[in-house]
């Protein structure tokens, strides 16, 4: 038996990974960029094969790794993260430089950032792990990096106030919370939370959402979430 949720309690960070290809840039998020040898500084990347940047990566051999910062809005997550650089241009209204190599590194969000030479690809089944030579690397600023955990604990949708956890570890029982959960990302709407940044007050339930909200992380609909019970 696997239980999927032992993997929780495995460490990760929260990177956005960049490439270019034949004049054009894309990037995503990845969870598994992390450091192999310091002499020389070696650094590993994995990447799902299906996506853009996958593919931007094996054409020029180059990466960079923007590491974000706690502060990170979820919008910024989800832009990276579940829309496709196929469909949309990424880099539009973000704030990011081209450095000697030709490889973006976005600013935005980011307390240091890499660039890589691909060396070497590892092939492992649905992912390639790329083996990168450090060639530049720069911290920003000091703030605390996010986590993938803090990412699931308060990205989707737990409030980090004291006195609303305290509520809902009394109030919880079998009874119907009026949380519903997105499908397609996984981002949970708490009424007792609201979503505030897209003008949704603490205490809204669900149902009384206008038609119109997206969720905050992925974009999609209304209609593409459901009761959590």
């Amino acid at each position: 038996m696997i239980d999927n949720k032992a993997f929780y309690k495995l460490s990760y960070g929260l990177y956005l990974v960049s490439s270019i290809s034949e004049g054009r840039k894309n990037a995503q998020i990845a969870n598994t960029v992390f450091q192999i040898t310091s002499n020389p500084a070696i650094l590993a990347v994995s990447i799902n094969k299906k996506n853009l940047t996958h593919d931007y990566i094996q054409r020029s051999k180059l990466i960079g790794v923007s590491a974000l910062s706690i502060e990170t809005p979820i919008e910024f997550i989800g832009k990276f993260g579940f829309k496709s650089g196929r469909d949309i241009d990424k880099f539009e209204g973000v704030s990011f430089k081209t450095i000697e190599s030709g490889v973006p590194i976005i600013l935005d969000n980011t307390s240091s950032y890499f660039e890589l030479k691909v060396e070497k690809e590892i092939d492992v089944l649905t992912h390639t792990i790329f083996i990168c030579k450090v060639l530049n690397a720069e911290l920003l600023n000091d703030v605390e990096q996010i986590t993938y955990k803090y990412y699931q604990d308060i990205k989707r949708g737990k409030s980090l106030k004291v006195e609303t956890n305290i509520q809902q570890n009394k109030n919880e029982t079998s009874e119907n919370t009026g949380k519903y959960e997105c499908t397609v990302c996984g981002y949970i709407y708490d009424p007792a939370v609201g979503d505030p940044d897209s003008g949704i007050p603490a205490g809204t339930p669900f149902e009384n959402i206008p038609n119109d909200w997206t969720c905050p992380i992925c974009g999609v609909t209304k209609d593409n979430f459901k009761q959590i019970v």
